[in-house]
C-alpha cells in the first residue's frame, strides 16, 4: 500500500529494498553473534551505497547529491528498516542539520560528509536530560575568546565511527515567568580534541552492534568557529533540520515490522497442525489480518507527514502521530509474529525474537511516546484555547 508514490518513488524503494536484501541480510546473523560489525564489511556497504548514487541521498542536489524529498526520504528508510540498524548505518545519510554549515565550516564539516570522507553523530541526550533537552547540564562557559565545555552526553549512537560530533551545550541561562529557562548552543566538536574523550556506553538487548556510547568533556576549549548556526541558537536550528527526525522512526518501524509479517504470513501458510494449515484456523488468520492493517496504517500515516513536510503545510502533530503509532504498532507486529510461530518464534532459528528486542527501543528514542502524545494533544488543544 502507498501513499501517492509514482512509479520512480517505488524504484527508488525497491532498489533499496533490493540493496538491504543483498547487501544486508548476509551479515546480520554474525553481527548478532558478535555484537560488530567487521570494518571491512562496513567499507564495502559504504563503497556500494556511494557507487548506487545514494550516499547523502537525505542532502540536496546544491552540495552534489540525490536532492531526495521527504516522501522520497521516508522510502528510503522504511526499506532500510528491514535491516540491522548496525550495518546499515554504513549506507550513509549524515545528520542534515549540516546544511547549517557556514564559512569555512562547509568545506571542513559539510562537503566531506555528503562525499563519505567524514562520519558524523548527533549529540544531545544526557545521563540526567533525555526528553527534558533543556535540563541539559552539559554547560560550555566564556574563557577569552574561546568556550570552556564540562559534562557527559550518553546514548550517542554512532559516535564510535565519527570524525566529528554535532553537540548541543547549555550556553547560559534565562530567568522566565517559569523559572530558570537554558539557552542551547550547537557545536561541532573533533574526534582528538583535547579535554574531549568517546568511550563505550552501555550494552542493549535492542540492535546489537549499533552502539550507543558516552561522550566527556573535561575543560574541552572550542573557538566560535566551532559553532553551528548562532550561539545560543541551538533550538533554532534543532527545529529547522531535525524536524523530520521521528518520521524516520516511523518509516523504519513500518519496514522491520513487514519483514516479520512476511514470515508470519509464509509460517501461518505452510505449517500444518490438526490435519491443515495453521492459516486456516481463525486464531491465526485474525492475526494475520489485524497485523496487515495496522502495518498499512501506519506506512499511510507516515508517507502522508512526510507529503505535509514537501507541501510546506505544518506537521508537528502529523510527525508525532506516525512516530507514536508505527513504533508501537511494531511491538504489536513482531509480539504476534512469535505468537504465529509459537515456541520456534523465540529461538534463534528465525530472525523474529531479534526483531522484537529490536522494537522495544523505538518507543523511546527521537521522543518517547508519552511526548509525542503530549505534543498531538497539545496541539489540539491549543487550537481551542485550551
Amino acid at each position: 500500500m502507498q501513499y501517492g508514490v509514482s512509479d520512480e518513488q517505488e524504484m527508488i524503494a525497491s532498489t533499496v529494498r533490493s540493496f538491504v536484501e543483498n547487501e544486508i541480510y548476509p551479515h546480520e546473523e554474525m553481527v548478532e553473534r558478535t555484537g560488530e560489525v567487521p570494518q571491512e564489511i562496513a567499507d564495502e556497504i559504504k563503497r556500494k551505497t556511494i557507487e548506487l548514487g545514494f550516499y547523502a541521498c537525505n542532502f540536496p542536489e546544491s552540495v552534489g547529491c540525490a536532492g531526495l524529498n521527504h516522501l522520497e526520504f521516508a522510502l528510503v528508510e522504511r526499506e532500510l528498516g528491514r535491516g540491522s540498524m548496525a550495518l546499515n548505518h554504513f549506507f550513509g545519510r549524515p545528520q542534515n542539520i549540516l546544511m547549517a554549515c557556514e564559512g569555512e565550516q562547509v568545506e571542513r564539516y559539510l562537503m566531506p560528509a555528503v562525499r563519505g570522507e567524514k562520519t558524523d553523530a548527533l549529540a544531545m541526550t544526557e545521563p540526567g536530560a533525555g526528553s527534558d533537552v533543556r535540563g541539559m547540564k552539559c554547560a560550555a562557559v566564556r574563557d577569552g575568546g574561546d568556550w570552556v565545555v564540562n559534562g557527559t552526553k550518553h546514548f550517542i549512537s554512532g559516535a564510535e565511527h565519527a570524525d566529528f560530533i554535532i553537540v548541543f551545550i547549555a550556553t547560559g541561562e534565562d530567568q522566565t515567568s517559569k523559572g530558570p529557562k537554558k539557552r542551547i548552543t550547537a557545536f561541532l566538536v573533533d574526534r582528538g580534541t583535547p579535554g574531549f574523550t568517546i568511550r563505550d556506553g552501555y550494552k542493549s538487548v535492542s540492535h546489537r552492534g549499533y552502539k550507543n556510547m558516552v561522550l566527556d568533556f573535561d575543560d574541552c576549549r572550542l573557538p566560535d568557529a566551532q559553532v553551528l548556526g548562532e550561539i545560543d541558537g541551538g533550538f533554532d536550528v534543532m527545529n529547522t533540520w531535525l524536524y523530520a527526525t521521528r518520521i524516520t522512526v516511523a518509516a523504519m518501524s513500518v519496514g522491520r515490522a513487514r519483514r516479520a509479517f512476511d514470515y508470519a504470513l509464509d509460517y501461518a501458510a505452510t505449517r500444518e497442525q490438526f490435519g491443515q494449515k495453521i492459516g486456516k484456523f481463525q486464531g491465526v488468520s485474525f492475526q494475520i489480518a489485524d497485523m496487515i492493517t495496522e502495518i498499512d496504517a501506519a506506512d499511510l500515516l507516515t508517507l502522508a507527514a512526510a507529503d505535509r513536510l514537501d507541501k510546506g503545510l505544518p506537521a508537528n502533530r502529523e510527525i508525532a502521530s506516525a512516530k507514536l503509532y508505527a513504533s508501537e504498532m511494531l511491538a504489536r507486529v513482531t509480539d504476534a509474529a512469535i505468537q504465529v510461530h509459537g515456541g520456534m518464534g523465540l529461538m534463534d532459528d528465525y530472525p523474529l525474537e531479534r526483531f522484537w528486542r529490536d522494537a522495544r527501543v523505538e518507543r523511546i528514542w527521537d521522543g518517547t511516546s508519552e511526548i509525542q502524545r503530549h505534543i498531538i494533544s497539545r496541539d489540539l488543544l491549543r487550537a481551542l484555547g485550551a
